[in-house]
């Protein structure tokens, strides 16, 4: 297994990114917060699961070990692959795909695209046990967040999407237009979506 990936970040995709390690470029695969702390030209350090199929060999990258960990968990329930793992981790970060697992939310769960009642129900039941739910503390930076969304994070947003290699003026448009639906969106929601609107508009 390659648990980890260090070198110069040669490349940022919509949902991966190349990075080079002993003058070879991997493509690794990761969520759209994870690739907004990469920046092209600088040294980048990933986590890094290896998914091995008869006709591929797929990198997948990941800020820390705790995503990774997430990411293997996810696949040990039936029906769950490594891109429905990774697409969970996109719209849930650890701390809310724990508690929503810990607390049986499945309204939190169904948010993911692939994931239906059923197979939230599915995760609950066989994830459950397997999670430690975030201290009642940990709610409160997603609130500071969202607070001040319409200030620091456009400017952050706007500076991640040109990191990924969107020009300037694009991405002002959509994370203005994300925040004119959605004022109190924190920095991970605001990302995810005006990556949306930017890919819809190419």
């Amino acid at each position: 297994m390659i648990a980890s990936v260090r070198g110069e970040v040669l490349g940022i995709g919509l949902d991966h990114a190349v990075v080079e390690v002993g003058g070879v470029g991997l493509a690794v695969h990761a969520t759209p917060a994870t690739l907004a702390g990469l920046r092209r030209g600088e040294q980048a350090r990933l986590a890094t699961s290896l998914v091995v199929r008869e006709d591929s060999l797929t990198l997948f990258g990941f800020a820390d070990t705790e995503e990774r960990e997430l990411f293997a968990l996810l696949q040990t329930v039936s029906g769950v692959g490594p891109r429905l793992a990774l697409a969970t981790l996109a719209v849930l970060d650890p701390d809310a795909l724990r508690r929503a697992l810990s607390d049986g939310d499945l309204t939190t769960l169904t948010r993911v695209p692939g994931i239906g009642r059923k197979g939230a129900e599915r995760l609950v039941v066989e994830l459950r046990d397997k999670v430690v739910a975030p201290v009642a503390a940990a709610a409160g930076p997603p609130a500071q967040a969202r607070a001040g969304a319409d200030g620091t994070h456009r400017d952050e947003v706007v500076e991640a999407l040109v990191g990924l290699g969107f020009t300037a003026r694009p991405a002002e448009q959509a994370v203005d237009g994300v925040l004119a639906e959605t004022a109190d969106a924190d920095a991970a929601t605001l990302l995810r979506a005006a990556l949306g609107r930017l890919g819809r508009s190419r």
